[in-house]
């Protein structure tokens, strides 16, 4: 049994606990990343947890959807208020990949890979995905909620037509993870990588090496401009590092990415 609640993920984390100091636990929400940007505008604490069994409105990045029936993935959002500038937030979203892949071997045994700039993958399809949104106040940043969905025991054949592959723990794995230890495990993992950040590590070449997208030749779409080139690697607040034809190294901060055949 791995249904979640409150007092048993309380009960899950260890004495001091950062991430999980406060709980906010809903059978059904909207989407747990509002939900944890209302609690942080009225002064809740960083490391607060929103997470929920179903998200009626959730959503992941450039305003896609993602949909979940109740109780087959993990659904949630940590508030963070990092001695980050806005332009380093990415390396809350580096943390939170790196986390999850290292839960999901630490638990299953399965080596997942992310790919940039906020997605884990698996034999490529799309395991999960990490929203970032900030509140800023001028240069500095006053809190990020970080929300993640990670496909657990979803079967993906149940899923409506999609932009890109989906896949799930249950179809790589062929048999159910329980979410409740799982997600212990996330938040473990990722308290470990953001106690590294808040004492000035960057994160990124640990995340660098776990992106399918570094080495590949690739096509970057920004809406109706489209870059092409070589990822040869990531900066330290997280940026993609593009190698174009004529050799020089272009800065791509946001896009989706594929890789060119052939």
């Amino acid at each position: 049994m791995d249904n979640l609640s409150t007092k048993r993920i309380a009960a899950g984390l260890p004495s001091g606990a950062l991430l999980g100091r406060q709980i906010h636990y809903y059978p059904s929400i909207g989407s747990t990343n509002d939900e944890a940007r209302r609690l942080a505008s009225a002064g809740a604490p960083e490391g607060t947890l929103v997470i929920a069994d179903e998200q009626t409105t959730g959503r992941g990045r450039l305003q896609r959807s993602w949909w979940a029936p109740s109780g087959t993935s993990l659904l949630f959002s940590l508030l963070f208020r990092p001695p980050l500038a806005p332009a380093q937030a990415q390396q809350l979203t580096m943390c939170a990949g790196l986390a999850a892949a290292d839960a999901i071997r630490s638990q299953t045994g399965l080596d997942v890979a992310l790919k940039w700039p906020n997605d884990v993958v698996w034999k490529g399809g799309k395991l999960g995905g990490i929203l970032t949104e900030l509140e800023t106040e001028g240069e500095r940043l006053f809190y990020a909620v970080v929300g993640v969905g990670l496909n657990v025991n979803l079967d993906v054949a149940t899923l409506p037509p999609l932009i890109s592959p989906a896949t799930s723990l249950l179809a790589a794995l062929g048999h159910p993870t329980d979410r409740l230890g799982l997600l212990l495990a996330v938040l473990g993992h990722w308290e470990a990588h953001y106690r590294r950040l808040r004492e000035g590590v960057s994160p990124h070449q640990a995340w660098a090496a776990r992106l399918v997208t570094v080495g590949q030749e690739v096509q970057v779409s920004q809406g109706s401009r489209f870059l092409e080139g070589r990822a040869t690697g990531v900066d330290a607040e997280g940026a993609l590092l593009l190698r174009r034809a004529d050799g020089r190294v272009e800065r791509v901060w946001g896009g989706d990415v594929t890789v060119r055949k052939g």
